[in-house]
């Protein structure tokens, strides 16, 4: 998963990629030769007395050691410019998957693990791109060249190698053993704790309603503390293996100075050649550590590839046409022909047998009973979910075959739950029309009923709004929302039980201006309150999935008994005749 994610948003950047890998191969090469250089320092100049050869020798040290320098400047900026590159494509590419998603893949996912997908996830893919380029390609390099140097240098002292470097790479094998699991079951603590404190956030008025304070700090302190002791055995590996690796160095360099010196004391092995062997033994081991540092980021990087890539390939199961049709004639028709959904598994469907009309000009309004699937019924129209069978016709033609965006724009939709952008109030009311002049604006504000407390604002269009509103109240924001959906001035109406925060007085008055607003528009409306809808032209009534009536209020009274009851339990008799 880490490579086919790597290898696909790499690239674009395979030419920096190359550009970082001969950068390495030239800091490493000089690195190699640096020992070298300096044991000819030492056993033909120092040894000598030879002066002249001190400054040849040092000269051509010191221009190394500037290329060693110079390359590490170019080497961590490209890295890091290309790491960050990279990271940005990939939360792009998280985030455009995420948009295409329908409502049955977000609520597979859960907004917390999405949240944490796209940035803690993508964050460890890219830190080990960049510690990858800056130490994962140098350390088998250097390896390899180290170790041939060393050999070159002395074979029979090189055999110090083959006893430290297997015991470096089986405590290296211990080590992964045990915390490739740890990350991976980290990664889902952390979608956890997001999911806990994102409720607590979100619910902080229940929470203090409820006396449920010190319950839900108990409550993010276990998960906190679940948390913690994953991390913790993480750590406690590290504690024990870094001593040890770090042991295992120092006693190899002990081995080699042990052993060197009664080569040199037997005159097998020139000083010089021994403290170049002891720096090639160095930079081996040092290799297999940043090795050891890098497989420790690998796993956890890999548990996260996992994850986006998981992302990445979920297909969304509303899937656009690749040969849209577009209607001969655009009206705002919509047409359910024995529609039915259910959800993958389910035994039985939340929809099934919807067969009905909504033209321009006319009112539709759906009720039911909670769970009844009127939500659902509206989610189907702008295709949020797919049908499971039957189909939907928007001016005579199925919805699944026109394109998503033409779809989109026929249709102004005001959610159950009022969302606001973080913004102004005009920039929230142009987001279906970004080219709505003030005026039009202001008309939209007229026939939501919120022309009043906006003029009351000093700012006006211009006064900010929070995240997700909550400087206004309920009834406001619906208001706002309503607004919204006016200035874009679409050909459908889709409100889901858009009235219920306002007032009877408000309501009535937005509901005679909407039918002057948008007379010749097909407006669909799922309401809970009865007075909302007692002047529909077409009343939609729900039971269990199933259209049990449709008709106007005096039809319905007189044959529906599930509307008489939903009427009844609002109104007294006189109200509702």
């Amino acid at each position: 998963m880490l490579v086919s994610v790597l290898e696909k948003y790499l690239r674009p950047y395979r030419k920096g990629v190359l550009l970082v890998l001969a950068l390495l191969l030239v800091q490493t090469i000089a690195n190699l030769y640096l020992p070298t250089l300096n044991a000819d320092l030492i056993n033909n100049g120092v040894a000598k007395g030879d002066v002249s050869y001190i400054w040849k020798i040092g000269a051509v040290m010191l221009g190394a050691s500037a290329l060693i320098m110079l390359s590490s400047i170019v080497l961590a900026y490209f890295s890091a410019r290309i790491a960050m590159a990279f990271g940005r494509d990939l939360r792009g590419g998280v985030f455009t998957a995420v948009e295409n998603f329908s409502a049955r893949e977000l609520n597979q996912f859960g907004a917390p693990s999405l949240i944490t997908r796209n940035t803690n996830d993508v964050q460890q893919v890219q830190m080990v791109l960049f510690m990858g380029m800056t130490m994962m390609v140098s350390a088998p390099i250097t390896g390899i060249g180290a170790s041939i140097m060393a050999v070159r240098t002395n074979a029979k002292l090189s055999g110090l190698i083959l006893v430290a470097v297997p015991i470096m790479a089986l405590l290296i094998w211990t080590l992964l053993r045990r915390v490739v699991p740890l990350f991976r079951t980290m990664q889902v603590k952390i979608d956890r704790i997001n999911l806990v404190l994102r409720e607590q956030i979100s619910g902080v008025r229940v929470i203090r309603a409820f006396v449920k304070t010190r319950f839900e700090e108990e409550r993010f302190a276990q998960t906190s503390e679940d948390l913690m002791n994953t991390t913790l055995s993480v750590t406690r590996t590290f504690a024990v293996m870094f001593p040890s690796l770090i042991l295992l160095l120092n006693l190899s360099s002990v081995a080699v100075i042990w052993f060197g010196g009664k080569l040199v004391d037997s005159g097998d092995m020139p000083i010089g050649d021994l403290t170049a062997f002891l720096a090639y033994i160095m930079q081996l081991l040092l290799s297999v550590m940043m090795a050891v540092m890098m497989s420790l980021m690998i796993p956890r990087a890999a548990a996260s590839a996992e994850r986006i890539q998981e992302v990445l390939q979920t297909p969304s199961s509303v899937v656009e046409t690749t040969d849209p049709k577009s209607p001969l004639e655009r009206k705002g028709v919509i047409e359910f022909k024995d529609v039915e959904f259910r959800y993958p598994g389910a035994e039985l469907p939340v929809l099934s047998g919807i067969s009905f009309k909504a033209e321009p000009g006319k009112f539709t309004a759906i009720v039911g009973s909670t769970g009844s699937g009127k939500s659902t019924l509206l989610n189907l129209i702008p295709r949020f979910i797919d049908v499971t069978e039957g189909s939907i016709l928007l001016d005579g033609v199925d919805i699944r075959q026109q394109s998503l965006e033409d779809l989109w724009s026929e249709i102004g939709l005001v959610p159950q739950r009022a969302f606001l952008f973080g913004g102004t109030i005009g920039e929230n009311l142009r987001y279906g029309d970004p080219d709505a002049t003030d005026d039009q604006l202001w008309r939209a504000l007229d026939v939501a009923q919120a022309s009043e407390f906006v003029q009351e604002i000093p700012e006006k269009l211009e006064a900010r709004v929070s995240q997700s509103g909550t400087n206004f109240s309920g009834g406001q924001r619906q208001r706002l929302s309503i607004a919204r959906a006016i200035a874009k001035h679409p050909r459908i109406f889709i409100l889901d039980d858009s009235f219920s925060a306002l007032d009877y007085r408000t309501d009535a008055k937005l509901r005679a201006a909407l039918d002057v607003e948008i007379k010749n528009a097909t407006l669909i409306v799922v309401a809970q309150r009865v007075s909302t809808i007692l002047g529909a032209d077409q009343i939609i009534v729900l039971d269990a999935g199933e259209i049990v009536g449709i008709g106007t209020h005096q039809e319905l009274m007189r044959v529906c008994e599930t509307y008489r009851e939903i009427v009844l339990s609002q109104l007294s008799p006189d109200e509702a005749a």
